[in-house]
């Protein structure tokens, strides 16, 4: 009995597997059988549904039961105002008004030079001294004749003051001596030229031409004087900032040669514009009592040419931009004690950058929470887990 039950099974399994396999797509398919086709279709549709329909019972089960959402996990940073001090990067070169070659004023022979390099000068002192062909021998005969001058016409006032004598006598012998005092004034003024003194305090940083050289006037470099007291630095800065950095604005100033950085301010700014560049002088003043800063040396200025006291900054990380044109961030709303909030798109507008650093002029309020690790990656309305604030530094 327990055989014939056997082969029984058996024999049904062989059907329904004959069955399947006989009413299978592909046997359907080589039917060619328009009906049976669109019959099979309809089937498989059906099955379809009925599956997604228990997938979605089974999502709506799990959804009630975990309480672990699978969401984005992001970091925020919390908007606060700050003081922003924007500042133009430029270069420049460190120079000094007191920076001079010394020409002489008479052309002849240097027979004395009184320095030497290194010297400390002061304005004044004598540094040189040029032959002055015989100029000084001149000068004591015509002080001689202005001397006799000055006797006569002192003897002729005299006279006319006593009504004694004409008085075209007294004006010529007035004249006489007038001329003389004239030529000895203008002699004394020549000879002076054969001495070179120094212009103003500083020190003798080259002896150019030596002892005994012949020198022409204005054309001959005899040495050359510094003062590194009065240092400063010159810059070309764009013509639309002309507005923004103007004479007394805070400068640092960094000259990587010395590794030193010096804070100052803007004592010049000029208002010529070259019409070559497009651009104005400015002169920012370098204390330099140890006079370790000498002229020509390259330095980098960072001139503020903007504050503003209240200003929101955000990483332009975080700023992205739509086909409009318009800047926009995403922000966290809405959010609960485990920290799962939406993401929600703000359109900004944002002003000068600093760095990787952007001001934000319009859009964001005071502790807003923008997502910063993530942004690219979240959707307007998305559900967001925020891990952490990071801290903006």
């Amino acid at each position: 009995m327990k055989y014939i039950f056997s082969l029984f099974i058996l024999a049904l399994l062989t059907v329904s597997c004959s069955g399947e396999k006989k009413n299978s797509v592909e046997n359907v398919i080589e039917t060619g059988n328009l009906e049976t086709l669109r019959a099979k279709r309809g089937e498989l549709v059906g099955e379809q549904q009925a599956i997604n329909d228990k997938i979605k019972l089974l999502d709506e089960k799990i959804k009630t039961l975990d309480t672990v959402k699978h969401v984005p996990l992001i970091t925020t940073i919390k908007t606060e105002p700050e003081v922003f001090n924007h500042v133009l990067e430029l270069q420049g070169n460190v120079t000094t008004k007191d920076l001079l070659t010394i020409t002489p004023e008479y052309s002849g022979i240097l027979t004395n030079v009184y320095v030497k390099e290194g010297q400390k000068v002061t304005k004044g002192q004598t540094l040189a001294k040029i032959d002055d062909g015989g100029l000084s021998q001149q000068l004591s005969q015509l002080k001689i004749q202005a001397e006799l001058a000055k006797t006569t016409y002192e003897r002729q006032q005299r006279l006319w003051e006593q009504n004694i004598g004409s008085e075209i006598q007294f004006l010529q012998s007035k004249s006489t001596y007038e001329s003389q005092e004239e030529a000895v004034n203008q002699l004394k003024q020549q000879i002076a030229k054969t001495t070179v003194k120094a212009p103003f305090s500083g020190t003798i940083d080259d002896i150019i031409t030596e002892q005994g050289s012949v020198v022409a006037a204005g054309q001959s470099p005899l040495m050359r004087i510094v003062n590194l007291d009065n240092m400063y630095i010159e810059t070309e800065v764009p013509e639309r900032y002309v507005s923004d950095v103007t004479k007394g604005k805070n400068v640092s100033v960094n000259i990587p040669v010395l590794g030193k950085t010096i804070e100052t301010k803007i004592r010049q700014a000029g208002d010529f514009i070259n019409p070559a560049n497009r651009t104005f002088k400015v002169e920012v003043e370098i204390p330099n009592k140890d006079k370790s800063i000498k002229p020509n040396l390259s330095a980098r200025l960072k001139i503020n040419d903007y504050t503003n006291e209240k200003a929101i900054l955000i990483p332009q990380s975080v700023v992205s931009e739509n086909s409009e044109g318009e800047q926009y961030v995403y922000v966290v709303s809405d959010k609960d004690a485990r920290g799962i909030g939406t993401a929600e798109r703000v359109i900004i507008k944002t002003g000068k950058t600093q760095g990787d650093i952007i001001e934000v002029l319009e859009g964001l309020n005071d502790g807003a929470e923008i997502i910063k690790e993530g942004a690219r990656s979240v959707r307007d309305g998305q559900s967001v887990e925020v891990l952490n604030i990071d801290e903006k530094n």
